[in-house]
């Protein structure tokens, strides 16, 4: 029986500096390797890739074993490209907030403030078509996105807007002309927190009053387990978008993505987009080099948190000890 794969034709590949690209996509892990190796450049690039888990996994991907890891900031952006497949976006979005949204236009993920201090950097951030910006955060890990950090993103949507709307209409400008912020966050690997909540993987929040009190605030917040969400068997009566989405970000390989397009067949030309990447090396080694460039920051930064964090902690005990000898 022939080993399926995500793309089968098989021609020879044609190489050169200038843009490597293949007629025809490798069979194997070791014919990607060799058709790699004819390009010197795009060779030094590969190599230049240090984490051999992740050589791997690039010529698994060739190879036709495994998909792309669509967590990723790249290649995240590559299936949900605005400018492409702004349709894409829409029903990505809608299917979370369980309205149907337009898209009005993408808006730059780092801004500055008047006074020249820096903006949150955000993955990606839309305004829709009744003026509420959305923000859509991947995050690798839940530590890293803590719940200071949910709000700081909620506060940082609404400054945007309060900043832009009061510069457009000057005396003219009434606080019911700032519109619904919503953070949208996609973990890949949650924290505990996620982990007590049963089959649930899905989670909206908004500000609400003790007292039954009934005002509607501007932030909204969605937080969505991914590694929760693998968990959960598969329900034939549960065919929604959202689970079709979240089913595809979370394809490992040729099974999840047979399964899915079975399941949901308007999958598959959004799989067979990813499939004929395998004849791009150039194109996906460069989107994997950036993606983990953009991982390794954010681990620096993690890093340095918790550095600062435990600094923190150990100058109040500090302190603390030093009152108490003072004390004494």
């Amino acid at each position: 029986m022939k080993e399926r794969r995500f793309v089968t034709q098989t021609d020879t590949p044609v190489c050169n500096d200038e843009a490597v690209v293949w007629e025809s996509a490798p069979q194997t892990k070791e014919e990607a390797l060799m058709r790699l190796t004819q390009s010197p450049r795009l060779y030094r690039t590969y190599q230049g890739i240090k984490n051999e888990r992740w050589r791997a996994r690039i010529l698994d991907f060739f190879a036709g074993n495994q998909s792309l890891p669509l967590t990723y900031d790249p290649f995240f952006k590559f299936i949900f490209n605005p400018d492409r497949h702004a349709d894409r976006l829409e029903n990505f979005i809608s299917s979370i907030l369980g309205i149907r949204v337009k898209i009005k236009r993408i808006l730059p993920v780092e801004d500055s403030l008047i006074d020249g201090e820096t903006y949150l950097i955000m993955d990606l951030l839309v305004e829709l078509e009744d003026g509420s910006l959305a923000n859509i955060e991947i995050q690798k890990n839940g530590y890293a996105f803590t719940e200071e950090r949910l709000s700081c993103y909620a506060a940082d949507l609404l400054m945007r807007q309060y900043t832009r709307i009061r510069g457009e209409r000057g005396a003219d400008f009434i606080y019911h002309d700032i519109k619904k912020v919503y953070v949208i966050v996609l973990y890949e690997k949650s924290t505990a927190e996620f982990h007590r909540h049963g089959d649930t993987c899905f989670h909206h929040g908004k500000i609400s009053y003790g007292s039954g009190l009934k005002l509607e605030m501007l932030d909204e917040y969605f937080l969505i387990a991914l590694d929760v969400f693998k968990k959960i068997p598969y329900a034939e009566d549960n065919k929604s978008d959202l689970h079709a989405w979240l089913s595809l970000l979370t394809t490992e390989n040729l099974t999840d993505a047979e399964r899915n397009m079975r399941h949901y067949p308007w999958l598959e030309p959004i799989y067979q987009e990813i499939a004929l990447l395998r004849r791009s090396p150039e194109e996906v080694i460069g989107m994997w080099s950036e993606a983990l460039r953009i991982l390794d920051e954010n681990s620096l930064k993690y890093y340095v948190e918790e550095l600062k964090e435990e600094l923190d902690k150990e100058k109040l005990r500090t302190q603390e000890m030093s009152a108490e000898l003072l004390e004494k």
